[in-house]
């Protein structure tokens, strides 16, 4: 152990700890800007800088590591000015018109400068201005030059974690900034839309489209019919866009919060995405028994990021993804042909809503093939946890003390395997305890298949060999697309070999996703809203897919059976419909 003291404070710490975090072990906060963990500590801001006794200059604390006997100040008049000095300079190069920003209140650069007690900036302000301001309107990442800082963060985060360095550095000296790598346009780039630029974003920066004015729009027009749809992994995150702890906003007071907005209707993802796993766990079925697998796995398709990703990166494994659309995207196309009969509707009357934890689900409403009847998209529109916290305050709902509503009927009935989709691991828990059922005829235990669960560390996956009826089923679990290349990498050169694999974009899957509201620190939560959603299903009533009601009664009624034609036609999709950009 290292001996030193901090701030008068006696600390002892490992040895190889950096000074960051020997100050945070005694509850000592020193500001950062640009830090992230083991990601990005390359000290650009100067805002952690500190004063060590016997030192010449300030040293900064996120990549300098402790030493017997140091003693640190990391408040005192001489680190203060310093730190005072570098945030105004910082701000001298962004655009401080907070009050229009969507990170206000959850900034990190404003949080600094206000501890600071910055009332005003010494330094001519230095924006960019004409072309450089250029940005494209339509596609679902938006990007303010004027707010950026130069962190690096969304450069190391888009390396490190998803692997497709989509942001670099551009230009040099004081014209240094952060652009589209390769002198691209973002529109021509491998994003996969996972939007962990967003999250790991200090400022407002980076952001999704905002389609919050096309939202209020549909609810106040007389002429149209909402629908709105709620993904499993917002339950778990939305209330912390209202200050309230992960998991305690529930998901009846958002549905509450929906009807004073004016929806007609609001249902559940969830019940869609028990179809997915019928659908999914039907295909695996036949896939299995057709010997389709014997080579190569096949892969979830339910999230949009990693479905661009297999698609830019691996173009030739595009047929290795199951042709289940996702679970927004079966609503949506339920909801314009048999929920429409159902209401007594005409498909063109419904505006489809959904609020997901993605950015990426934003264009994947808007592919080819997403279209199931003449009305248009089955998707409408898609807002963020984020856009609809957004939507929530300009309404001035007081979320703490909402009662709660159910969801409407017929499609607000989901089950715990439905729920856990949210998580990562939880698309491939549920679709085993489905594909279990179809092939023996009886349900396992409900927890049967957790090995899958759990976090999933950078460059490794999970994996897991179940019995199906008497044949082994290899699977494995990876979340983070660097993870995933990782995994294709191995399949690719015969290191592994599975049956059935789950991927998604975001660390710790939806939960994690890159629409979740940010609070203004560096905390990852997708564990804590895991944990939330496999709460759920630990206390739901139904914990299997095909036990669903409601998707008993649409296969009934309308389908037949999973996978039939009419199945194949309304919630299936073919992933070569269209290319990633860079594959055209």
């Amino acid at each position: 152990m290292v001996n030193l003291t901090i701030n008068d404070i006696p600390v002892s710490v490992p040895a190889g700890t950096t000074i960051l975090d020997a100050a945070a072990s005694v509850d000592i906060e020193i500001p950062s800007l640009c830090y992230l963990k083991d990601l990005n500590e390359i000290s650009a801001c100067r805002v952690c800088c500190v004063e060590v006794e016997g030192e010449g200059k300030l040293v900064p604390s996120c990549n300098n590591v402790v030493r017997d006997g140091m003693v640190i100040h990391t408040n005192s008049p001489r680190v203060r000015q310093a730190r005072r000095t570098n945030v105004e300079l910082i701000l001298s190069q962004h655009d401080n018109k907070c009050a229009t920003c969507v990170r206000s209140g959850t900034c990190q650069l404003q949080k600094v400068a206000t501890d600071l007690g910055v009332l005003n900036i010494p330094y001519p302000a230095d924006l960019a201005r004409g072309k450089k301001l250029g940005w494209t309107t339509t596609f679902p990442l938006f990007r303010d030059v004027n707010k950026c800082i130069k962190c690096m963060r969304c450069v190391q985060v888009c390396d490190k974690v998803q692997s497709l360095s989509v942001w670099d550095v551009s230009g040099s000296g004081a014209r240094t900034t952060i652009d589209v790598s390769g002198n691209r346009f973002i529109k021509e780039a491998d994003c996969s839309l996972c939007g962990q630029c967003i999250t790991h974003c200090p400022t407002g920066a980076l952001r999704e489209r905002d389609d919050t004015a096309k939202a209020f729009s549909a609810l106040a027009n007389p002429d149209q019919v909402t629908v709105v749809q709620i993904a499993p992994a917002v339950r778990a995150a939305w209330g912390e866009a209202f200050g309230m702890d992960t998991g305690t906003a529930t998901i009846g007071q958002l549905v509450t919060a929906l009807r004073k907005m004016g929806a007609e209707y609001v249902y559940d993802t969830t019940f869609s995405a028990d179809l997915t796993i019928m659908e999914e766990g039907t295909e695996l079925l036949h896939r299995l028994r057709d010997g389709d697998l014997s080579d190569m796995p096949m892969f979830t398709s339910c999230c949009p990021g990693w479905v661009r990703f297999l698609k830019s990166q691996y173009p030739e494994l595009t047929g290795r993804l199951s042709t289940a659309k996702s679970p927004q995207q079966m609503f949506g196309a339920v909801s314009k042909t048999w929920l429409a009969k159902r209401l007594g509707l005409a498909p063109e009357k419904i505006f489809s809503v959904s609020i997901m934890p993605c950015v990426a689900k934003k264009a994947e409403c808007e592919l080819p093939g997403m279209q199931s009847t003449a009305a248009g998209p089955d998707v409408d529109l898609v807002l963020t946890t984020r856009e609809f916290a957004r939507m929530v305050r300009a309404e001035h709902i007081d979320v703490p003390v909402l009662a709660e509503s159910p969801f409407d009927s017929p499609l607000g009935d989901g089950t715990g395997a439905g729920v856990i989709f949210g998580a990562t691991g939880g698309v491939m828990e549920a679709a085993l305890r489905s594909a279990y059922f179809l092939a023996t005829g009886e349900n396992p235990p409900a927890d049967a298949f957790h090995d899958v669960r759990g976090n999933i560390t950078r460059g490794g996956w999970r994996e897991a060999t179940f019995d199906l009826a008497g044949t082994p089923l290899r699977c494995a679990v990876a979340s983070g697309l660097a993870n995933a290349r990782h995994l294709l990498h191995a399949l690719k050169r015969g290191e592994v070999k599975y049956e059935f694999v789950e991927i998604m974009a975001c660390p710790g899957g939806c939960a994690g996703g890159g629409g979740q509201p940010i609070d203004g620190t560096d905390r990852e939560k997708a564990v804590w809203r895991g944990n939330v959603l496999y709460d759920l299903d630990r206390h739901a009533d139904l914990r299997f897919s095909h036990e669903n009601p409601a998707v008993q009664a649409l296969y009934q009624e309308e389908l037949g059976e999973p996978c039939s034609e009419k199945a194949e036609h309304l919630l299936h999709c073919n992933h070569f419909a269209w290319q990633m950009p860079q594959n055209r």
